[in-house]
């Protein structure tokens, strides 16, 4: 909103990966279409679909891996969208190896699943499709006239990505007061980008006046710069809100004032499951308002609070809040200035979340004695925890020995970033047989920049590299040895591509130089000697 003004000479005003234009859409289906029934390795192993099967079931994956990446997408947004891209293309070649195993279907099978996704068409109405581009009155005079049947069934609707002035706004108000008894997902992000602030405030009034009484289960008002006075601009129809179970407010500009006056309009918080707050300017004080909403949140289980500025003072009243919320699966309290002291407040109220799954507690400033304090917390609750990301937090070799016994402890884990720390070689091989045994679900380790040389890059490799469903090891940015480099990539010599780039590995840095010698001598293999029967945990 209060972006400088954009006229229609200059859109579109930014190139957005996601989503993907119709015609992108129809040329994946056609691609899919040859996979699908022309000969390849897979489908000589599996059998080849007849051209209108292979069609019909094109179309039906490529709608699904958009709804589910859409939905992804919302939830988590990744900036131009590249990732989402990535995740679509990954779902519809995951789609087509499951139809090819099937073999073909029967026609009441494919009439049931044509269904399935036709009905999830007519309950979604979703304009954010294409480039991002202004909106006015006549344009939506007729991408709008599906709405104005009043015997529509959509319960979802999506007017993201274009940019309404108040000619706009005005048209689709009388529509929305029609049909707002019957919706129960409203997304309004990036809906007024590029106004002069009073248009935008105005046609966010109007929205809010006409969805006032609705009752929405989930409302996303994200990537509008709203300020306290954008929220209040809402507040007729935040203040209507009693069912609410996710709402969005990220990259909006949540400053203090607006923070405050996000608790104040929220009446009932009490079945609210998902709050995003991602990318603000909240800060110590707006994280005290934040926390009386987290307060009346007993049934949140996903609480994202990322990148608001948030010090020491706010970090402890946020973590205090989040300790009355038993049933958080999720917890994202990345890129803060909490410091220790909200740290050790923090790892109280992680003793009571037995059923978290993620976490990311990367760039807080825990240093050594807060990342101890959760590790040792961590280690005794939170048994599923999938992810666990704790990078750049100054965390040296001696908080090693703690983080390695609760990483040993989550036999579910998925994912670890311990990235742009300082555990150099003996956390490496301490963390390495942490995860050495057990640790079947592991998918992803990043230990890059943490000074680590020859002796912690192999032992890492080693740890993760016959875990049957291991993707990623990223050891970049450290100074591993030319001959260090060649162990690694001798030991990935099988699936190369699970290895990440070594680009910015710097062989000739660090406080010393390897000596090249075989394990067992040297500097690295004496560290290796040393802690090669050591038994994490003791």
């Amino acid at each position: 909103m209060d972006d400088a003004p954009l006229t229609p000479q200059r859109r579109p005003f930014s190139v957005k990966l996601w989503p993907p234009s119709e015609k992108t859409r129809h040329m994946l289906v056609e691609r899919m279409t040859r996979n699908l029934t022309q000969e390849s390795i897979f489908t000589r192993k599996y059998g080849s679909l007849s051209q209108d099967e292979a069609w019909e079931h094109a179309k039906l994956i490529e709608e699904e891996a958009f709804l589910s990446v859409r939905q992804h997408y919302e939830k988590e947004p990744d900036g131009d969208g590249g990732a989402a891209v990535q995740l679509y293309a990954k779902e519809c070649s995951k789609l087509i190896l499951e139809v090819l195993k099937k073999g073909p279907q029967t026609k009441d099978a494919e009439r049931q699943i044509s269904d399935d996704v036709e009905v999830a068409r007519e309950l979604f109405f979703d304009i954010s499709k294409g480039q991002r581009a202004f909106i006015e009155a006549e344009e939506a005079d007729e991408i709008f006239k599906p709405l104005k049947d009043l015997g529509n069934a959509f319960t979802k609707i999506c007017f993201s990505n274009r940019s309404f002035g108040l000619g706009a706004a005005r048209m689709v108000e009388p529509i929305l007061v029609a049909m707002k008894s019957q919706l129960k997902e409203v997304d309004l992000s990036d809906f007024i980008a590029g106004r002069p602030e009073d248009e935008a405030l105005e046609v966010m009034t109007i929205f809010s006046a006409a969805l006032e009484g609705s009752a929405l289960r989930y409302l996303n008002l994200s990537d509008n710069a709203l300020g306290e006075k954008g929220v209040r601009a809402f507040g007729a129809l935040l203040q209507s809100q009693s069912q609410l179970e996710e709402l969005y407010l990220m990259n909006d500009g949540i400053s203090e004032e607006a923070a405050h006056a996000v608790s104040e309009l929220i009446p009932s918080t009490e079945k609210l499951k998902i709050i995003h707050f991602h990318n603000n300017m909240t800060g110590d004080e707006g994280a005290l308002a934040i926390a009386d909403i987290v307060k009346r949140s007993v049934s949140l289980e996903d609480f994202r609070c990322s990148s608001t500025r948030i010090g020491s003072d706010g970090g402890v009243a946020l973590s205090e809040a989040l300790g009355g919320c038993p049933n958080l699966r999720k917890l994202d309290l990345r890129d803060n200035m909490f410091g220790v002291e909200a740290g050790v407040a923090l790892s109280k109220a992680l003793s009571k979340h037995v059923n978290l799954t993620e976490l990311y507690l990367s760039y807080l400033n825990l240093e050594n004695k807060g990342a101890i304090v959760i590790a040792n917390v961590l280690k005794e609750s939170t048994p599923s925890l999938q992810v666990l990301d704790m990078a750049g937090n100054d965390i040296t070799v001696e908080a090693a020995p703690h983080l390695s016994a609760c990483i040993a402890s989550k036999q579910h884990l998925t994912k670890l970033n311990l990235s742009e720390n300082e555990l150099k070689d003996e956390g490496a091989i301490l963390i390495a047989k942490a995860l050495e045994e057990g640790q079947s679900h592991l998918e992803e380790v990043d230990f890059s920049s943490n000074l680590i040389r020859r002796a912690g890059a192999r032992t890492l490799a080693q740890a993760v590299a016959k875990k049957p469903g291991f993707k990623l090891l990223n050891i970049n940015g450290n100074f591993i040895s030319e001959d260090g480099i060649d162990d690694v990539k001798e030991i990935f010599k099988k699936c190369p591509e699970v290895l990440a780039s070594l680009e910015d590995n710097d062989p000739e840095g660090g406080d010393g130089e390897e000596s090249g010698e075989e394990e067992g001598e040297g500097e690295n293999g004496e560290l290796e000697s040393k802690l090669k029967n050591l038994e994490v945990g003791k």
